[in-house]
């Protein structure tokens, strides 16, 4: 059995943004504009850090699930490629977390 994985999500949400706004949620909210999208992602990361502090796996089960679902939307509509985000995490992996930190910092 093959698991879902992220790359499926980015597929279904790039072929839904040509579907219609009137039958598909993605491509409504794809047509209301990257600030709208960025808003719907932010709302959604507030939710999820509001189930985690409370300690509800049930609902930061769901409430990241629509994270990961708007963070893809949101990647789809600033035209930013899954596969970029992830080479930029692989790239990462190459040195500590904390070495990473520091570098941005230094920007």
């Amino acid at each position: 059995m093959t698991r879902f994985t992220l790359s499926d999500l980015a597929a279904i949400v790039a072929e839904r943004a040509g579907a219609s706004p009137e039958a598909s949620w993605t491509a409504k909210l794809l047509a209301s504009g990257s600030e709208r999208v960025a808003k719907k992602f932010g709302e959604e990361a507030v939710e999820a850090v509001i189930a985690a502090a409370q300690g509800n796996k049930a609902a930061l089960t769901a409430e990241a699930a629509d994270v990961l679902y708007h963070l893809l939307v949101l990647l789809q509509v600033s035209g930013v490629a899954l596969d970029d985000v992830m080479s930029e995490l692989e790239r990462r992996t190459g040195q500590s977390g904390l070495a990473e930190k520091g570098a941005r910092r230094s920007k």
